[in-house]
C-alpha cells in the first residue's frame, strides 16, 4: 500500500501537470489517515454538474463567472471561517467542503477546481497576506477575492499591497506601486507550499511537533534540500527526541548557510545534539 508521502510525491513530481485539488486534498491524510480521497472529489464533481446545467453553451466568460460566484458563495454558502480562522481544519479541503468554511487559499483551491470543470481558466495568485485568484478576459484581468467572489480594483489591490512593501525614507511614499509582479499566476507547487506554510505557523506556535514534522516532510518534497525547511525539520526532530535526524538537518543547513544570523545558535545546538547521539550509542 502506497504511503501518503509517496502518494503526494507522485502527484507533485511532474511540475507541468500537478493536479492541484488532489494534491492539496492529500495533505489532509496526515491528520486524517483514514480519509476517503474520492468523497471530496465526488462532491465537487456534483457541484460542477449542477452548475453546468445552468450555463448556456454560448455564455461568455464573465457570465460564467457571475453564475459560479452566485452558486459557490450564495447557494452553497462557502465563506471565510471568521469565528475560528486559525483552526487547522480550514486548510483541509474535505473539512472545508463539509463545513463550507475555510481560509482564502483553501476556498480558492475548491473554487478553481469547480471553475476548471465549467470551462473557466481561473488561476491562483500568491498575493502578499491574502491569496487571490485571476481570470483573464479580452478586456484584461479580473482579480477575485476567494472569500466572497468580489472583483478587486487596481486601487484596492494597491491598498492591500502597501503594508507589505518595505519603502525606504529616500524612496518616499509617492513612489508608484507596480502591481504586475504580484499578480502572476502561481504554480501549483507555490500554492501547495503556501497552504503547508499556513499550517506550519499554526503548529509551530502551538508547539505541535509531530504534525509539524509531517508538514516539513511535504515541504521538502516540494523544495528538496531547501535550507530553511531543513532547519525547521531539524527543529521538529530535536523536539521529538530524534537527535541524529535533527543533527543531519541542522548540519545541512549550516553547510548551505554558514553565515546565517542563527548559525552560531545552531552550532551550539548541534554540539548538544552530538552529545545526545553519543549517549544513544
Amino acid at each position: 500500500m502506497i504511503s501518503s508521502l509517496n502518494y503526494f510525491t507522485t502527484l507533485v513530481q511532474e511540475a507541468n501537470s500537478v493536479p492541484l485539488f488532489e494534491a492539496a486534498l492529500a495533505i489532509a491524510q496526515d491528520p486524517y489517515p483514514a480519509l476517503d480521497l474520492n468523497a471530496p472529489q465526488i462532491a465537487v464533481d456534483k457541484f460542477a454538474n449542477t452548475l453546468k446545467q445552468r450555463i448556456h453553451a454560448d455564455a461568455s466568460q464573465i457570465k460564467k463567472l457571475q453564475l459560479l460566484n452566485n452558486f459557490f458563495f450564495r447557494e452553497l454558502g462557502f465563506a471565510g471561517n471568521v469565528n475560528n480562522y486559525y483552526d487547522p481544519d480550514n486548510s483541509y479541503l474535505q473539512c472545508v467542503i463539509n463545513s463550507r468554511r475555510g481560509i482564502p487559499i483553501s476556498l480558492a483551491i475548491i473554487y478553481m477546481e469547480l471553475a476548471q470543470q465549467v470551462g473557466l481558466p481561473i488561476h491562483g495568485i500568491s498575493f502578499p497576506g491574502h491569496f487571490l485568484m485571476k481570470l483573464t478576459v479580452s478586456s484584461g484581468d479580473i482579480v477575485i477575492d476567494p472569500l466572497n467572489g468580489s472583483s478587486l480594483s487596481h486601487v484596492e489591490l494597491e491598498e492591500r499591497l502597501e503594508p507589505y512593501l518595505r519603502t525606504s525614507p529616500s524612496q518616499g511614499k509617492e513612489k508608484k506601486i507596480s502591481l504586475q509582479p504580484y499578480l502572476q499566476n502561481a504554480h501549483p507547487h507555490e500554492i501547495l507550499g503556501r497552504l503547508l506554510r499556513n499550517l506550519k505557523i499554526i503548529f509551530t506556535q502551538g508547539q505541535h511537533w509531530e504534525p509539524l514534522l509531517k508538514l516539513q516532510q511535504r515541504l521538502l518534497i516540494l523544495r528538496p534540500n531547501d535550507p530553511i525547511e531543513l532547519r525547521d525539520r531539524g527543529a521538529a526532530y530535536a523536539h521529538l527526541d530524534c537527535p541524529q535526524a535533527a543533527l543531519d538537518d541542522i548540519e545541512n543547513y549550516l553547510t548551505q548557510r554558514p553565515h546565517a544570523q542563527d548559525a552560531d545558535a545552531l552550532r551550539a545546538q548541534a554540539r548538544e545534539l552530538r552529545k545526545a547521539c553519543k549517549k544513544l550509542n
